[in-house]
């Protein structure tokens, strides 16, 4: 049943009252304190990863006879040369608790969600009045619909068209984040949704996810109950969590750069990334510091993990990565050193255990192939596959340990055109084109490859992937004859019997993904 919004109301209230009182003090953008003057010698701060090996200490000179006195005059002491200045401080953001609004759901929507649900945003959506579709507009809608009833499908929330599909939804479906960005609003920034109290709430007043000129969206835990996410401070980038309730903690503040935080399925540990290795910190004064070095701030760095329970940080990776790391299993971690797109000759993937310390590379040892691309891992974390990229492209799936276990070479998707996607059980992939580049209609093998659906569009197959129960399989399809109109499709796990969800829709259609029905 739906929830009493007077009685909600005044739950709000008493929040927003208890939050003023612990919030008064802080302003919405406030600046960091004054760059310390730094003491003749300064104090060194312990690094927060055990690993960094620690500076040599140079030997101490062995001292020399005391000169005789001399009658001539000693030289003019040379003036100390001056310090190039250091960086001033960046604004730091602060958090808040404001701007709640109401979302309108239905009052068995969390029930809903005990089943997968497909999420996905329409803009644009003309309505029609007498057969004829109304002018365009910049709305756009998040909504959930069973794989079963497009007739049921439930608008989540409408949204300007600033926030440009910035919507992340947790993996249970009772939670998301999204930027509002409404031209000259005050209200702007990143806001979280909880289905739970039914409400959305002001979090950060940011006007980008892209910090310190690094992209880093919200990542959530697998029940929706805190996001991880790297904010600038004065000089650096840290890691913060915050609950969906908006109650937020710093999770990773060592002065260095860290960011592209993941959480691990189990919600025990977070992956991040991090230039600590080549700069310890950024912040004026502090031992080894790279400021006012002339050092260019990091596009990159090593992968580490910190344990939640114990604050514990662990380096993952020897070389160091451009792209985001990924949770295979609860203690697996893919990550990719070497990126083409930045004329890197080789990109080439890894897998750790982050128990064990084993790291893998796949090599194939029936050739290999130096780029490889469009990676999906099985979910036991043994099997990959991937495009083999040289002159032509090639499918290959092969054991982590660079057995090749079978190839196919007629499906020629352009470099990055492909996507894959596995089962939950590993018992069967779907291969799809992505971005509304679909050649192919559904492709359906079992997990060495073999063939089990290979249909011919209408539809085309793009961007598939299998509910978390392994029972459907959704993906986005285009129909030639409808002007190359998206739509979202769900089949049964085997490929057949998809049914169009999105057809009666007139916008623009774009799929997010599965949530709900993670236990």
């Amino acid at each position: 049943m739906r929830l009493d919004r007077n009685f909600v109301l005044r739950i709000v209230i008493i929040v927003i009252g208890l939050s003023a009182l612990v919030l008064s003090a802080c302003s919405v953008v406030a600046p960091p304190p004054a760059t310390p003057t730094p003491t003749s010698t300064p104090t060194l701060t312990s690094s927060p990863v055990p690993t960094l090996t620690a500076t040599a200490v140079p030997p101490t000179p062995i001292p020399t006879e005391t000169p005789a006195p001399t009658l001539i005059p000693s030289a003019t002491p040379t003036t100390a040369p001056t310090l190039p200045p250091t960086t001033a401080p960046q604004e730091t953001v602060l958090f808040t608790n404001d701007n709640w609004e109401f979302l309108d759901l239905p009052g068995d929507m969390n029930a809903r969600l005990n089943n997968p649900l497909i999420a996905f945003m329409n803009t644009n959506n003309r309505t029609v009045t007498g057969g004829t579709p109304q002018p365009g507009n910049d709305i756009e809608t998040l909504y959930y619909v069973s794989p079963t009833n497009s007739a049921g499908r439930v608008a989540i929330k409408a949204f300007d068209s600033s926030t440009n599909n910035q919507i992340y939804i947790a993996p249970s479906g009772n939670a998301f984040a999204y930027m509002r960005l409404d031209a000259g609003t005050s209200a702007n920034g990143l806001y979280i949704a909880d289905f739970n109290v039914g409400v959305t709430v002001r979090v950060l007043p940011i006007a980008s996810l892209t910090q310190r000129g690094i992209f880093n969206e919200p990542h959530w835990k697998r029940d929706g109950s805190a996001l991880a996410i790297a904010l600038a401070t004065g000089y650096d980038l840290d890691i913060y969590t915050i609950s969906r309730e908006g109650a937020w903690a710093s999770l990773i503040n060592g002065g260095s750069y860290d960011f592209w935080a993941r959480w691990s399925p189990d919600g025990n540990y977070l992956a991040f990334v991090s230039d600590r290795l080549t700069c310890p910190s950024w912040r004026p004064g502090e031992a080894a510091t790279c400021d006012g070095t002339g050092a260019p701030p990091p596009s990159g760095g090593h992968v580490f993990v910190l344990e939640t329970a114990t604050g514990r940080i662990s380096q993952i990776s020897d070389a160091a990565v451009f792209e985001p790391p990924r949770w295979v299993t609860p203690r697996q971690i893919a990550y990719v050193i070497g990126d083409p797109l930045f004329g890197d000759p080789e990109r080439a993937l890894y897998i750790a255990d982050i128990f064990s310390g084993e790291v893998r590379t796949v090599r194939l040892n029936t050739g290999d192939m130096p780029l490889k691309l469009a990676e999906s891992w099985s979910p036991n974390g043994q099997q990959v596959i991937f495009q083999a990229a040289s002159d032509t492209t090639a499918i290959v799936l092969a054991q982590s340990s660079g057995a090749e276990i079978a190839r196919i070479s007629d499906l020629t998707f352009s470099r990055y055109g492909m996507a894959a996607a596995w089962s939950p059980d590993g018992t069967r992939i779907a291969i799809g084109g992505v971005a509304g580049q679909c050649p192919y209609g559904v492709i359906v093998t079992d997990s060495a490859l073999e063939s089990i659906a290979r249909g011919n569009p209408p539809p085309s197959m793009c961007e598939p992937t299998f509910s978390p129960d392994g029972r459907w399989l959704a993906f986005t399809g285009v129909i030639a004859s409808r002007d190359g109109r998206v739509d979202i499709y769900a089949a049964g796990n085997n490929g057949f019997g998809a049914v169009n969800l999105t057809g009666s829709l007139l916008g623009n259609i774009d799929l997010i993904g599965w949530v709900g029905g993670t236990g």
